[in-house]
């Protein structure tokens, strides 16, 4: 097997969790081959360069094998080789996501009770 589809080969590395959303990533422009936007159909060569972009971030890759069947998380890992740079970075902005507040902590408790409602209609000058 010298080449595999572009769709794939996202799909057998478990980048995407199906063919369908890896098809869509690349006619959207979020997946690039040897820095050209890469269609569906785009044959993978072995020691392609990919850079793709997904809900787990931005990924920068080296391809190592091709594979166009779906296969365990562990053989996946072994069809490529994320960059130094690339780890890094979304490691870095993984940690800055944790770091912000979360919305929904600083949201009061729901809708204020009948008490409270009268303490805030006094407090607002309306008796």
């Amino acid at each position: 097997m010298d080449v595999v589809r572009m769709d794939k080969w996202l799909w057998a590395a478990r980048f995407f969790k199906t063919r369908a959303l890896a098809a869509k990533a690349c006619e959207l422009g979020r997946v690039e081959s040897n820095e050209q936007i890469a269609k569906p159909a785009r044959p993978v060569r072995v020691g392609d360069v990919l850079r793709i972009k997904n809900t787990g971030g931005e990924f920068v890759v080296d391809v190592l094998g091709l594979s166009d069947m779906r296969g365990p998380a562990a053989a996946a890992q072994l069809l490529y080789r994320e960059t130094e740079a690339s780890r890094e970075l979304r490691m870095k902005l993984a940690e800055e996501r944790r770091l912000m507040p979360h919305f929904e902590t600083l949201r009061g408790e729901g809708r204020p009770s009948k008490r409270n409602r009268r303490e805030l209609g006094r407090f607002r000058g309306r008796d």
